[in-house]
């Protein structure tokens, strides 16, 4: 397997001797677990208003299980790598139900959009918590998920990248005003070490970045990027690029990643999806706030479903709603509320943010380094 077949799998740095290399040595968290706390709820709240006023989006209440035979989960990729947690529901029924934890409610959120009625231009934001099991558990990898999961009603005419690009940057606003509004409460995390985000994202293309790196894997590309880029948004994530391989899997059902676009110098492109990256000065690694896009019409949803072998997905009611047009053409994404908090306020760890599991392993690298992981 090549290295950059291999990067492809599923997240997380995959062993602990690696974990132990990249974890900083001489942490001292800013933030003692009670001011942790106040921080992280005062940001949770401006986030929510802010992303509410700034993409015109209302709080709406999220499933925490779904109907496996609904086909509203999030499979999260299209290898079949990372499956959701299942279980049998409902006692005295003849036959069970056939329930699943949510791996993230993105499809859930575009059968939403009809459910409250929203219109052009209206959306909705959740609170999401999710499980994905299929995880390597390291230091900004969770089994626990908690997400901003968000969806909004578009048109077609607004499918394109100028759309997207517009949206994405309302979406750092407000990032950059929840950093600014943590140090007002606690002044001590303007800290010359770990200096703030930047007003301005960079916009790049995936291409571009294989063009830049060509021998790298992805995740090494990335690395490499936001040393010279500190907080980039990364266009074009699914659809195979000139190496044959895509930047990421992505699953077939939700983002579009394949449809045609173009640089603004003109050049052929796919995609109107993608991420937000940052570099984490406190781990010194790349940091992955959000993953958003343009949803599939159900031309880009069949084609995308045929280059990943899952045509049999198709008879699902989620995908029907889609196909039949009994759903609207969205844009939405999640940003993840625990990789949010540990970035502001400047954690090495996602353990110092949320209360999860972690292997022993984990936690005795954790403790030699004086970092201490909520339980």
């Amino acid at each position: 397997m090549t290295n950059k077949q291999a990067d492809l799998a599923g997240p997380g740095i995959s062993t602990y001797t690696e974990v132990a290399k990249i974890l900083p040595r001489d942490y001292e968290a800013l933030l003692t677990p009670k001011e942790t706390m106040k921080a992280l709820f005062g940001v949770k709240q401006y986030i929510e208003e802010n992303l509410c006023k700034e993409l015109n989006l209302m709080m709406v209440q999220v499933p925490l299980i779904v109907d496996r035979d609904s086909g509203v989960n999030d499979m999260l990729d299209r290898d079949g790598s990372r499956t959701p947690v299942e279980f049998p529901c409902g006692l005295g029924l003849e036959k069970r139900l056939n329930a699943q934890v949510v791996q993230a409610a993105t499809k859930w959120k575009r059968m939403a959009l009809k459910t409250f009625g929203m219109e052009i231009g209206e959306g909705l934001c959740t609170d999401m918590k999710a499980i994905r099991k299929d995880y390597f558990l390291d230091h900004d990898h969770s089994a626990y998920v908690d997400q901003w999961d968000w969806e909004k009603v578009i048109t077609a005419d607004q499918r394109k990248l100028d759309y997207l690009t517009g949206t994405v940057k309302r979406i750092w606003k407000v990032l950059t005003g929840a950093e600014e509004f943590a140090q007002d409460m606690f002044p001590q995390l303007k800290d010359p070490r770990y200096p703030s985000l930047p007003k301005e994202l960079t916009f790049i293309h995936a291409e571009d970045i294989l063009e830049k790196y060509p021998d790298l894997p992805r995740k090494q590309r990335e690395t490499r990027l936001i040393q010279e880029y500190p907080a980039v948004f990364i266009y074009g994530i699914g659809w195979p690029l000139a190496d044959g391989y895509p930047h990421e899997l992505r699953a077939a059902d939700y983002d579009d990643w394949a449809s045609a676009t173009e640089s603004k110098d003109g050049r052929p492109m796919h995609g109107l999806n993608g991420d937000i990256l940052v570099y984490n000065h406190v781990t010194g690694r790349r940091h992955e706030l959000t993953s958003m896009g343009v949803r599939v019409t159900k031309e880009t949803l069949l084609q995308q479903l045929e280059l990943s072998g899952q045509m049999d997905l198709v008879e699902q009611p989620y995908h029907q709603a889609i196909l039949n047009d009994r759903i609207p053409l969205s844009i939405g994404g999640g940003i993840g509320q625990s990789r949010v908090f540990m970035l502001l306020l400047r954690k090495a760890h996602l353990g110092e943010v949320s209360v999860t599991i972690w292997p022993k392993e984990l936690k005795d690298i954790c403790a030699g380094r004086n970092i201490h992981v909520l339980q």
